[in-house]
């Protein structure tokens, strides 16, 4: 009897959920709907569940074998407790596992949401065949997960790669969620560019953009910047030019630190593409380590926004085999 292998990719706008074949991780179902993350997490929990519960209609509940679930935010994934998520709203320490394994009778493993587009995009996508790749998301913030000698880091409480919160700015910059100030995600994030390109106008400078949506700045997105680069807008190809800038300055620190053999850009930002890269990539050939930079190739993702579902299945495919994650086995991490 076939088997197969359920991935989701659980984001604060959408609920993307996918079931591959086990052996070969070919996809051979997908459905998508919002989240609704304002409604709690047992509502968002429900969501899951309906989803998982439309594809046995599809696939009988004995032939999946496990499902796999990135969440954005703190996890524990030895407890199966997704600790805090700053894209939903009442959801701290929520027993994501235990609540999904009493319904489903089915083993579930949970990762950060980076991660399992990490797996993605390393197994199957733009690092496939590489041993040492970090991969930065940049969307709303920024994320990150990093491979190193083919084995991906965890850390001591599983938040190793917090590039996002790299400090950048010793004194006077952004404010940061997570208490701190200038960290880098506050500028080469979607929100940093706007609130770049903000600074800008407030400071007296005009831009193409407020013509476009009548000084109304939430109507306001990224895609709208690239379009005015292309323009010509000397406004937008400065903020572009600068979030680029600050890009490659943490590419920097990543390549001087982590030694990977390809960085890999994805997330909404990733659009951006040589608009954005081409500052980073200029910075990173000035300051990086020749030796390191050279062996180094920074790239767009390849997978979309599937590489979330994808990773997902294939860690919690990992899990089940008992394979080392991270350098922590089945039993390890079940606990």
């Amino acid at each position: 009897m076939e088997k197969y292998v359920v991935g989701v990719d659980l984001g604060g706008t959408n609920l993307k959920v996918s079931a591959y074949s086990f052996q070969n991780l070919v996809s051979v179902w997908e459905h998508r709907i919002s989240t609704e993350s304002h409604e709690g997490w047992e509502h968002v929990m429900e969501r899951i569940y309906g989803e998982i519960s439309r594809l046995f209609q599809e696939i009988p509940r004995e032939q999946i074998a496990c499902a796999g679930i990135g969440i954005p935010g703190l996890l524990d994934i030895e407890t199966g407790i997704s600790k805090f998520s700053p894209n939903f709203s009442s959801w701290e320490n929520v027993p994501v596992v235990k609540w999904l394994e009493k319904r489903m009778n089915l083993p579930v493993y949970i990762d950060n949401d980076v991660r399992v587009n990490l797996y993605g995009e390393w197994c199957r996508g733009a690092g496939k065949g590489k041993k040492n790749v970090v991969l930065l998301t940049l969307g709303t913030g920024l994320g990150s997960g990093i491979v190193m000698d083919g084995r991906v880091l965890y850390g001591a409480t599983s938040s190793a790669g917090e590039i996002g919160h790299m400090n950048m700015i010793r004194a006077g910059g952004r404010p940061c969620r997570c208490g701190s100030s200038g960290c880098l995600g506050r500028y080469v994030s979607a929100r940093g560019l706007l609130q770049t390109l903000r600074e800008k106008i407030e400071k007296g400078m005009s831009c193409v953009i407020q013509e476009w949506v009548d000084d109304d700045w939430n109507q306001i997105t990224a895609k709208m910047v690239s379009e005015a680069y292309d323009a010509g807008d000397f406004t937008a190809i400065e903020t572009m030019t600068e979030t680029g800038e600050m890009l490659g300055y943490g590419l920097v620190n990543v390549i001087n630190l982590f030694n990977p053999e390809m960085i890999i850009i994805g997330g909404g930002m990733a659009a951006a593409g040589e608009r954005l890269l081409k500052p980073a990539r200029n910075v990173v050939k000035n300051h990086a380590l020749e030796i390191s930079r050279e062996r180094c190739s920074i790239v767009t993702a390849q997978l979309g926004d599937s590489a979330g579902m994808l990773g997902a299945a294939i860690y919690a495919k990992q899990r089940l085999e008992g394979e080392k994650v991270g350098g922590k086995n089945r039993d390890e991490n079940r606990k």
